[in-house]
């Protein structure tokens, strides 16, 4: 199965942040930084690895990809419908809750470090 996946070159974009999306994507081998723009820089919301999965609320909204997926070194990529997504959920029912679960981590993770940044002292723009 490691041989399905599409492999990305160390830099190279998987998804970029604005563009459509109807799929998620999983590492199969490699690292990839989640990142978004804030103004001129860019901010890597998260680093992911082998067996983590990104880009999964294009499952279940279709709108724009809200950051941008980057290969860190070589990173070989697997793509995932929403057939095939739904298909997996049908044969193992537990894959659904443990997806909600990650997706419930990285809710908490934004949150506290929301929290953390609005409640840092900022340099006054004036």
């Amino acid at each position: 199965m490691a041989d399905l996946g599409r492999l990305y070159k160390d830099g190279e974009i998987i998804v970029r942040e604005g563009d459509s999306g109807d799929c998620m994507y999983v590492v199969q081998k490699g690292r990839v930084d989640i990142l978004t723009k804030s103004g001129d820089r860019e901010v890597v919301l998260r680093s992911l690895g082998r067996n983590d999965f990104f880009g999964e609320m294009a499952l279940f909204e279709r709108d724009l990809r809200t950051s941008t997926a980057r290969a860190v070194g070589d990173a070989r990529i697997l793509t995932v419908d929403r057939r095939t997504f739904l298909r997996g959920i049908s044969e193992d029912p537990s894959l659904a809750l443990r997806m909600v679960r990650i997706m419930s981590h990285r809710i908490k993770d934004l949150t506290a470090r929301l929290t953390a940044y609005e409640n840092t002292p900022h340099a006054d723009p004036t």
